[in-house]
């Protein structure tokens, strides 16, 4: 090791020498400093190699590398860039399905991420009351989604489930989904594809989707149609407003609060963005609840009561007070019933046709059941009814379509990452420990590609797993949290598969769907799991010769 006192007192002296020998000192002063300079970088580069070290290690251990004062950040940062959602799913599976995420210091990132189906049970039913949204969660969603049902808890949450479980069980609304998919089928989508394929045109398939789930929300919530999918396909501020504002919140959750809460005051970045986002969508909830207030204000009391759609029934409600909900309230409620019934089954639709197109055996298999369903329907009756209009007992008896659509959820799922809040200490079946204000990340995309729940082929699009005998079964709701699970099980599931199956059936029975050759497919980071780049296709006439081999 070098002596650098000896060396420095050399040098010294030897200067000295030099200057008494009319060396300028400005020369000796520099060579002072050169010399003291390259100690401080040496012990700045060693710091620096200790700590990467340290933190690499502990990575080891954590899963991830801890630096000093950042935490997990920088490695969350870095992910952003990329695939969020694989990055998560990588982690997990090295930690044996959970892992502690250490955000900055006196941040509010520190969270608990599992994949474990026991502990998924154990906060989604066993401990379901333990296991809140969260304080957290709902003052980061809360510009976006108020108090609606999605972020809300408690009170406030039992009320909204009750009223909106009591219409969607009712045989009038039942009747009113089918009959308005129906209608947005047969009278709009199909025209739209027709028209794509007579001009031989590339459209985005999931733009087209989101159009339809969102009139049919909007028909069967509001009892109102923003015409998305009219002839033209015009340009709908409030989707736009919606899709960003959605993806400026989610946003929110991998900043520290203290950033996005100063971003906002300050009206800068993405929460000036968001804000914007958030008046266009409030400017469309406001439209809708005027023109209905309006709407009943004029009609007489048996027409009022033929109203079934989600909006008039909670009109109709009242609060803990006994007056009318505010409309504040009920522009939660139109925002919440979008997100639940728009982006859902859409981006879900779009997977599953990006999957299809790469696994033509599935297609086949799925195309061999609806020509066989409609064979059945021949053999009752022997009139060929054009057009092709798949009903309700038929959509039920797709077994391998609900199995593709499940398997292309189970990969691919609407909701990627979900956010529970530990209300007091608690330990999750696989022995970690929950400390009161704890805040739980479990993740859906991560539990699809999880050797342990789903076997060594789970990264495979394999609509059998879900086939017994030839018929669908359901998997455990806590193994396959698509649609949640507990008490928050979604209430729209069953009509979510109606209305996923009846838009697959007409569209593959008509049409073969290509994917556009190298167009980049990936998730994109929001609360739901839009393709980044949307799903660009190209459509062509199923020839009546390719199925004629099925009947």
């Amino acid at each position: 090791m070098i002596d650098t006192s000896t060396n420095l007192t050399s040098l010294i002296s030897s200067s000295s020498s030099s200057f008494s020998n009319g060396l300028p000192g400005n020369l000796l002063s520099r060579r002072l400093f050169f010399l003291r300079d390259i100690q401080v970088l040496e012990l700045l580069v060693a710091s620096f190699v200790f700590i990467a070290i340290h933190s690499l290690r502990q990575g080891k251990r954590h899963g991830l590398p801890i630096w000093p004062v950042l935490g997990m950040l920088p490695s969350l940062m870095a992910a952003v860039r990329t695939n969020t959602y694989e990055w998560i799913t990588d982690v997990l599976c090295r930690q044996n399905g959970t892992f502690r995420f250490r955000g900055p210091w006196f941040s509010s990132l520190n969270c608990v991420v599992t994949a474990d189906p026991r502990n998924v049970e154990h906060l989604l039913k066993t401990k379901f009351s333990n296991f809140p949204k969260g304080q957290f969660f709902h003052n980061t969603v809360h510009d976006l989604l108020g108090d609606g049902i999605f972020s809300a808890d408690d009170e406030i949450w039992q009320r909204q489930r009750k009223a909106a479980s009591i219409e969607f069980h009712s045989a009038k609304f039942r009747q009113l989904t089918t009959e308005s998919l129906l209608e947005l089928v047969h009278g709009r989508l199909l025209t739209v594809l027709e028209n794509a394929v007579t001009n031989s045109l590339s459209i985005d398939l999931q733009d087209i989707l989101l159009r339809l789930t969102f009139d049919n929300v909007c028909m069967i919530a509001f009892g109102v149609d923003p015409g998305c999918l009219s002839p033209g396909l015009p340009e709908i501020p409030f989707a736009k407003a919606f899709e960003d504002a959605t993806e400026a919140t989610v946003l929110r959750f991998i900043s520290p609060t203290c950033i996005w809460k100063a971003m906002r005051y300050l009206d800068l970045g993405t929460e000036k963005k968001l804000k914007i986002s958030i008046q266009g969508v409030d400017k469309f909830a406001e439209d809708v609840i005027d023109t209905r207030k309006k709407e009943l204000s004029l009609q007489t009391d048996d027409c009022k009561k033929q109203k079934s759609d989600l909006l008039t029934v909670f009109m109709k409600l009242k609060d803990e007070n006994g007056r009318p909900f505010s409309d504040k309230f009920l522009r939660d409620i139109c925002v919440n019933f979008i997100l639940a019934g728009r982006d859902t089954s859409s981006v879900a639709l779009s997977w599953f046709f990006w999957l299809l197109d790469s696994h033509p055996t599935a297609e086949e298999k799925i195309l061999g059941e609806i020509c066989r369903i409609i064979r059945d329907r021949r053999d009752l009756d022997t009139k060929d009814k054009e057009p092709m209009v798949f009903r309700p007992e038929e959509i039920k008896k797709m077994d391998y379509l609900q199995a593709a659509l499940s398997e292309a959820l189970r990969l691919y799922p609407s909701v990627p990452v979900d956010h529970k809040e530990v209300v007091e200490d608690d330990k999750f079946p696989d022995g970690t420990e929950l400390k009161k204000g704890t805040k739980v990340i479990y993740a859906m995309y991560a539990m699809g590609r999880m050797k342990e729940i789903w076997g060594e082929d789970c990264r495979e699009f394999k609509p059998e797993r879900w086939l017994r005998d030839g018929r669908f079964m359901s998997e455990s709701a806590y193994k396959f949290t698509a649609f949640n699970g507990g008490p928050r099980l979604c209430l729209g599931k069953d009509f979510a598969y109606y209305q996923m199956k009846f838009v697959a059936a007409s569209i593959l029975y008509r049409y073969h769907v290509n994917v556009v050759k190298d167009h980049p497919v990936m998730p994109k980071l929001a609360l739901t799991m839009y393709m980044k780049h949307g799903l660009k296709v190209n459509l062509l006439n199923r020839r009546k010769s390719e199925l004629d081999k099925y009947f």
